[in-house]
C-alpha cells in the first residue's frame, strides 16, 4: 500500500546576511558570508508498508520522523528517491496548520474540511459529530485566536478523524487535550485500525506504540536503524536510550 524506495530529503541549512544592519556588523567583526550547508534528514529510506499494517516510527529527537510523515503525505517532495501510495491519504501532522485563526471554529470546521476534501453536504451531515467530539460545542462561535492549543488540537482532531481514511499518518496527536480526551481519541484510532486502516504512527511514548503497532521502524539522523516486531524494536530502542 505504501512503498518507499531510496528516499532521501535535503535541507538547505545556509543562512543569508538578512539585513543591511547585519552586513555591516559581519564586515567590521570580520565575519564572513556563510557558507551553503545542506541537512540530511533523510537519508536513503526504504520500507514496504501492506494495506491494514498500523506501523509505528521511533527515534530522538531530529532523527527524521516527521519529516519521513511529510514525504509520504506528499506534503514534500523527496530531494532523491520515490514514493508510491495507493489510496487516500488523511494527514494528522501538524493540527490546526489549515485553520484561519481570525475565523470563529464553527467556521473552520467547514473551512479545514473543505481542504482535507470533504463536500458542504458532508460536512452539514457530520457537523453535529464533530462538535460532539470535539467538546468544544460552548466555544462554536468565539475565534479560534482565543483557543488554547489543546482547545485547538481537539477540534482539528475532531476534523480530520470525522471519517475513516485508507491510511492514516499520524504525528503524536494522542498526546493532545486533556487526559479524558487523549482516551477518547486513542479510542478513535483503535477503531480506525480495527476498520482496516493503515496508519503510519510517529510517538515517542514506547506504551502508545507497543499498544497500537505491528511493527516498528526506528530512525536514527535520517537512516533505518531496525524494522521489526514492535516489542522487539521498542525493547532494543529503550536499551540504547539508557546507556
Amino acid at each position: 500500500m505504501i512503498h518507499v524506495n531510496n528516499v532521501s530529503m535535503k535541507f538547505d541549512l545556509g543562512v543569508e546576511a538578512s539585513s543591511f544592519k547585519q552586513q555591516f556588523i559581519d564586515l567590521l567583526s570580520g565575519k564572513r558570508k556563510k557558507d551553503k550547508k545542506d541537512f540530511l534528514a533523510l537519508n536513503d529510506v526504504s520500507f514496504d508498508i501492506k494495506q491494514g499494517e498500523v506501523i509505528g516510527i521511533i527515534g530522538s529527537n531530529g532523527a527524521g520522523k516527521s519529516t519521513l510523515l511529510k514525504v509520504v503525505s506528499g506534503v514534500m517532495k523527496p530531494t532523491k528517491g520515490k514514493v508510491v501510495v495507493n489510496g487516500a491519504i488523511s494527514p494528522m501532522i501538524e493540527l490546526g496548520a489549515g485553520f484561519d485563526y481570525e475565523l470563529t471554529a464553527r467556521e473552520n470546521i467547514y473551512l479545514n474540511g473543505a481542504i482535507l476534501g470533504y463536500s458542504k453536504k458532508f460536512i452539514d451531515d457530520k457537523f453535529e459529530e464533530i462538535v460532539e467530539f470535539s467538546e468544544l460545542r460552548g466555544f462554536l462561535d468565539a475565534p479560534v485566536r482565543n483557543f488554547s492549543s489543546g482547545m485547538v488540537a481537539k477540534l482539528a482532531f475532531s476534523i480530520a478523524t470525522v471519517v475513516d481514511p485508507e491510511i492514516l499518518i499520524v504525528d503524536e496527536i494522542l498526546s493532545v487535550g486533556d487526559l479524558k480526551f487523549q482516551e477518547k481519541s486513542k479510542q478513535k484510532m483503535m477503531s480506525m485500525i480495527k476498520g482496516g486502516t493503515t496508519v503510519l504512527y510517529v510517538s515517542h511514548s514506547l506504551d502508545s506504540i507497543r499498544d497500537l503497532c505491528d511493527r516498528v521502524i526506528w530512525l536514527e539522523h535520517g537512516q533505518i536503524i531496525e524494522i521489526g516486531k514492535t516489542k522487539e524494536i521498542c525493547d532494543k530502542y529503550y536499551k540504547e536510550q539508557m546507556k
